[in-house]
């Protein structure tokens, strides 16, 4: 029980430390178009960015996928930025429900990406304890994203609500703040 506690602890503290913050700036672009009457697709969007984390984690575990740190390094921070560009060309617009798959796919995909920036910690661990690890590193993980979204929900329930931002707005602020504090990390982390 005490190995589950310690994966699991350091999936939160993946997750929920203010020095890798590219994690949270991530959730945040991710959830800005969102509300709490559209938590079940918010939900999934998060559940799939954590599968996408967890397959690179055990790809990298088994030694199946293997990537440049610097190259990770740098990706992180484009998958931010991306993400937050959606946003601004999308603010106000309905997302409609045939392109969420795709939208499902890219986020499995930035999961990968964001994942394989933690697989040389991960796999440095070397706990001998086969796949169970990884899921309670991910359940953390999961537990910590949660945390984070509804603390995003909130504070965005407070701006629109009380402060009356319109949500196209809310969006637009949001993303563009993200994308301020990213382009610091695109430029520190340069790979050309």
């Amino acid at each position: 029980m005490s190995d589950f506690w310690l994966y699991f602890n350091l999936g939160l503290h993946h997750v929920l430390d203010w020095k890798a913050y590219d994690h949270i700036l991530f959730l945040i672009v991710l959830c800005a178009a969102y509300t709490f009457s559209s938590w079940k697709k918010l939900l999934l969007l998060v559940t799939m960015f954590t599968l996408g984390h967890t397959l690179s984690l055990l790809l990298a575990s088994y030694n199946v996928v293997s990537v440049s740190g610097k190259v990770i390094e740098f990706l992180i921070p484009v998958t931010i930025l991306v993400t937050a560009l959606f946003n601004l060309f999308t603010a106000g617009k309905e997302k409609k429900v045939e392109k969420m798959g795709i939208f499902y796919i890219v986020t499995i995909f930035f999961g990968l990406i964001h994942g394989l920036g933690f697989a040389s910690f991960f796999t440095a661990l070397d706990s001998g304890g086969g796949i169970l690890p990884l899921l309670e590193f991910a359940l953390g993980i999961e537990t910590a994203q949660i945390i984070v979204v509804i603390i995003i929900l909130i504070i965005a329930f407070i701006f629109q609500t009380i402060f009356r931002f319109n949500k196209r707005d809310w969006v637009l602020v949001v993303s563009s703040l993200v994308i301020g504090m990213v382009i610091p990390m695109l430029i520190n982390n340069w790979i050309f």
